[in-house]
């Protein structure tokens, strides 16, 4: 059902996207404005990136196959680091830009048209992006928790557009007329210049999941899930050895326990298996979202 829904979002968002974009290259068109054709040439671009996110979203619910054997999870994070990073080149193109307009003399502007674009597609941003919030709170997704940052990030834009074009407008009736023109350039560089923290933001942390860097966060839990284990099984567990990682909404855990020689002898695997209930009990991740291995040994080269 979640998978479903998270599907079913995205899908919504990718229509809300492109209407989104066609608004803005075309009043981008009307207005004269760059940063209006930027926010639409934005919006194409994410619109690309949902989808192929929600083809991710779909593949990632799949069962393990013969050929992706841990699933199709590692794919999240490399959608992640793609749509950052393209994101981060558009931002520094719009930016280099934007002060090739200021050292021509910038642009005259319609800005009527451009305050009524941005009353539109600031109802449309923050409107997406509290429904989103709403249906992620039961889906828990990554590729969700990006699409809302996405939505979120583009209706504060257009809230800066909206505010500086009423401004532009009341500027045109005064003295201060002659920067009218400048206006266009010098918010595309604000915008650029704010927005860039975020696919910087979503690159790194796409890259710490591509490059398998542990998660200090899952590396406490499972040693947390160990320490009682441990204790009460003293007198015949010497020492263990973990490996995590977690790669989109995949966490692969792995467990290597140093025994004493003579353990298991009277209760064999049974035993075994009940360290292994207690220490998947007390592991927060959802079981259908982890890969989880515990192995035994009584020689200290296998741990």
């Amino acid at each position: 059902m979640s998978a479903t829904l998270e599907q079913r979002t995205l899908k919504l968002s990718i229509i809300a996207t492109l209407f989104v974009s066609s608004l803005g290259i075309t009043f981008g068109l009307l207005a004269g404005s760059r940063s209006i054709m930027f926010d639409g040439v934005f919006s194409a671009i994410d619109a690309a990136m949902s989808g192929l996110a929600l083809m991710v979203a779909r593949l990632v619910v799949r069962e393990a196959s013969q050929r992706f054997q841990h699933g199709f999870w590692h794919l999240e994070p490399m959608v992640a680091a793609l749509n950052g990073s393209i994101l981060v080149l558009l931002c520094l193109y719009a930016f280099l830009n934007a002060i090739q307009a200021l050292l021509d003399g910038g642009r005259e502007l319609a800005f009527d048209v451009a305050i009524i674009y941005a009353l539109v597609v600031l109802i449309l941003c923050f409107t997406m992006y509290f429904y989103e919030k709403h249906i992620n709170r039961r889906v828990d997704s990554e590729l969700l928790r990006i699409d809302i940052q996405g939505w979120l990030m583009a209706g504060l834009i257009t809230t800066a557009l909206l505010v500086a074009f009423a401004i532009a407008l009341v500027l045109e009736r005064t003295a201060y007329a002659g920067l009218t023109p400048y206006v266009d350039s010098v918010l595309l560089m604000v915008l650029t210049a704010c927005f860039l923290p975020v696919p910087i933001g979503i690159v790194r942390r796409a890259l710490r999941e591509v490059l398998l860097v542990t998660p200090d966060e899952l590396d406490q839990q499972v040693h947390a899930a160990m320490a009682p284990v441990m204790t009460e099984w003293k007198d015949a567990l010497l020492a263990y050895n973990s490996h995590v990682v977690k790669s989109g909404r995949g966490h692969f855990i792995e467990i290597h326990i140093l025994t004493r020689p003579d353990f298991g002898t009277q209760r064999g695997v049974a035993e075994m298996d009940e360290i292994r209930e207690k220490i998947a009990a007390a592991l927060l991740i959802p079981a259908e979202r982890r890969w989880f291995t515990v192995a035994f040994t009584a020689q200290e080269r296998w741990a």
